[in-house]
């Protein structure tokens, strides 16, 4: 293959993860600006290194001419979720959506590899609109909480030193810490759901005073200074209750006091 056309095949791929992570990314804060739990916590993407693809098919006996045929993981999507669980509900999204035609799946969390190695990778279809017309190519989709990406983050740059493979001790202590992540994660789930009500109730207060503020400035359309003074001396006194119902009946109030002055605007 000609070197020079590398950013050539590679471009589809990186506006394929750009694209994807947009969409997550949106899912997330479509969740959290209603006030419900996103059982999304983070996105990431990338495109694997021309230096990765070519050893990977190195390894393989993969001819660089069939890379994008026998390659499942040139583009990457990472979703980091907190719970277990929730790993379960995103796949759910994954497998439901009409731009994602899943082809595969390998759950490593209810079938551990034996490094200890737990996530559920999903192998998805996925169409971008290239110059050239559209353009359908693969794209791997790795679903996994907070604890088994940090494990796998280790084990990623550890089996990257050792090529030759991970020395014995260090192995098992990998082991070890991956089921100490796995006591973690059942611990987490445990208590999922007061955790769950104090995120939503944190989303939900951040809201209302993200309305608030606004309402608030817009009136500097509508009323005089002294006015927006006082509404911002209540609105300060409230907030240092700590009381997120007072909170929403003064944005209540404050959307009917808004409506008053641009009525007298008219």
């Amino acid at each position: 293959m000609d070197i020079k056309l590398w950013k050539n095949i590679l471009r589809p791929y990186q506006q394929a993860v750009n694209e994807l992570t947009l969409k997550f990314e949106s899912l997330q804060r479509e969740y959290r600006e209603s006030g419900r739990y996103s059982p999304i916590e983070q996105v990431l993407g990338r495109v694997k290194k021309i230096s990765s693809i070519l050893e990977k098919c190195q390894k393989k006996g993969i001819d660089i001419e069939q890379m994008e045929e026998k390659l499942d993981d040139i583009a990457g999507i990472r979703i980091i979720c907190q719970f277990v669980e929730d790993i379960y509900k995103v796949v759910e999204f994954i497998e439901n959506r009409s731009d994602l035609e899943v082809i595969e799946e390998k759950d490593y969390i209810k079938n551990q590899k034996e490094s200890g190695y737990r996530s559920f990778h999903i192998i998805a279809k996925y169409t971008v609109e290239t110059l050239d017309g559209p353009k359908t190519l693969k794209v791997e989709i790795q679903v996994r909480t907070l604890g088994m990406n940090f494990w796998s983050t280790i084990e990623h740059s550890l089996q990257y030193k050792y090529k030759h493979g991970i020395p014995e001790h260090i192995r098992e202590r990998l082991y070890n810490s991956a089921e100490a992540i796995l006591t973690l994660d059942n611990e987490m789930s445990q208590i999922r759901e007061e955790i769950m009500d104090s995120q939503n109730s944190f989303n939900i207060k951040a809201n209302i005073i993200a309305e608030i503020l606004n309402s608030i400035e817009n009136l500097y359309a509508y009323a005089n200074s002294r006015e927006i003074v006082k509404i911002q001396d209540e609105f300060f006194k409230i907030y240092s209750e700590n009381d997120s119902d007072k909170l929403e009946r003064f944005s209540k109030e404050l959307d009917i006091v808004a409506e008053g002055y641009r009525a007298q605007k008219l």
